[in-house]
């Protein structure tokens, strides 16, 4: 079958590379040594709820239902796996699971290997997770199956005259939870109709990120009640747009976390610049109040540094598509990013609700900005927009739950 030959040919890069680069290099070490993790950390007299996710984004999408699950019914051990090395390395010491490890390569024998060790009692696979192997023997097994947060369009291969063998692999699901109706008509099409629209349990979670959010103080101090943009998992491009408007806008402040965190891409920060700056891991009480630009030049904060603007800026939207909206419009602040985002659900909606605005250039950006740090209203009721939109769609994990039986 064209799908074994696939997975075996990737499998065969993957050790190919493994030598040279640094990523396949952690996967193969992951995968070496999961079986006998699982087998050292499984209790034999506990039954084991599977929770999959491909890599960060997809764990913080299932997340909510992990916590809700664990506090509600702590008689089950949860075991998380994951595909890529971005989510496993950064989620291995996760407290919510009691195992985490690699998920093997969707071969036959792995897949067999793995249930027979693990023998799950249920399974929840988060979004666009759809491993044909594991999903046949998980259905063949008569172990519950779920999909999370699931979203489906029109030109995946579901949904193509050649798609037959990955339509079959959707009837392996017991039920399908999606994220909107429109995925919900498109699988009725294929005769997929174990279905139920809950929403996209990433509203639950930056919810729960806010309660969570961590005081900082640096931040607080640097800020000095000034008007305040944040910056988001920006790039070259965004950051080329925001800094100019910075540069000539004394009255406001700036902080920029950018998505990659490499010495050379800081200098390049840095060179552009003209007003007085401090990365937050060299920051003081006493430069801190001197700068007018805050670089976040470490990981795990950003979440909470949204607090402290007035407005955010969402990084990704001039390159392959911007990246979390929600951490920020949960704050109840206006959201701004490039136009690459008709894939995002969410941004789309946002502008929809008028709480998030997309720019193309610098001089869409001067016109947005001029009007949100002028027009207090406006700024305002934009804000007032996005909070309401998170809260107005929070709740999948609990329909979720009520729906399935334990």
């Amino acid at each position: 079958m064209f799908y074994d030959l696939a997975i075996a040919m990737y499998d065969f890069a993957v050790h190919l590379a493994a030598p040279f680069s640094r990523k396949p290099r952690k996967m193969m070490k992951g995968h070496w040594v999961v079986y006998e993790l699982l087998r050292q950390q499984l209790e034999e007299d506990k039954r084991y709820i599977w929770f999959h996710a491909a890599s960060l984004g997809e764990f913080e999408q299932g997340r909510p239902l992990i916590e809700k699950i664990r506090a509600k019914y702590p008689q089950y051990g949860i075991l998380l796996t994951f595909f890529s090395p971005s989510g496993y390395e950064v989620r291995k010491n996760y407290r919510g699971a009691d195992v985490v490890c690699y998920l093997p390569f969707d071969k036959k024998r792995n897949v067999k290997k793995f249930l027979d060790i693990v023998n799950p009692c249920m399974a929840f696979f988060i979004k666009y997770e759809f491993w044909k192997n594991y999903l046949d023997e998980l259905h063949r097994r008569r172990i519950p199956l779920y999909s999370v947060s699931s979203i489906f369009r029109r030109g995946q291969i579901f949904f193509k005259w050649y798609g037959g063998t990955y339509r079959n692999v959707l009837r392996d699901f017991d039920y399908l939870f999606v994220q909107n109706e429109l995925s919900k008509r498109y699988l009725a099409k294929i005769g997929i109709n174990k279905v139920t629209v809950v929403g996209d349990t990433r509203f639950d979670r930056v919810l729960q990120i806010r309660s969570e959010a961590k005081e900082l103080p640096l931040v607080e101090l640097f800020k000095n009640n000034t008007m305040t943009l944040v910056a988001g998992s920006s790039w070259q491009p965004d950051e080329d747009l925001f800094i100019e408007y910075f540069n000539n806008h004394p009255e406001m402040k700036l902080i920029i976390a950018p998505h990659v965190i490499d010495e050379n891409h800081l200098v390049e920060i840095i060179r552009k610049l003209k007003r007085p700056y401090v990365r937050y891991t060299r920051a003081d009480e006493k430069n801190v109040r001197k700068a007018d630009c805050l670089i976040i030049d470490c990981f795990g904060l950003l979440s909470s540094i949204y607090r402290y603007g007035e407005i955010a800026y969402i990084g990704g939207g001039f390159g392959v598509g911007i990246h979390n909206t929600l951490e920020a419009a949960v704050y109840g602040i206006p959201v701004i990013f490039g136009p690459k985002y008709h894939k995002f659900q969410e941004a789309v909606q946002l502008i929809e609700s008028k709480a998030a605005y997309s720019i193309k250039s610098f001089d869409d950006l001067k016109t947005l900005l001029d009007r949100l740090f002028t027009d207090s209203d406006f700024l305002r009721q934009t804000g007032n927009n996005a909070g309401n939109y998170v809260t107005d769609n929070a709740g999948a994990t609990d329909k979720i739950l009520s729906i399935i039986n334990f």
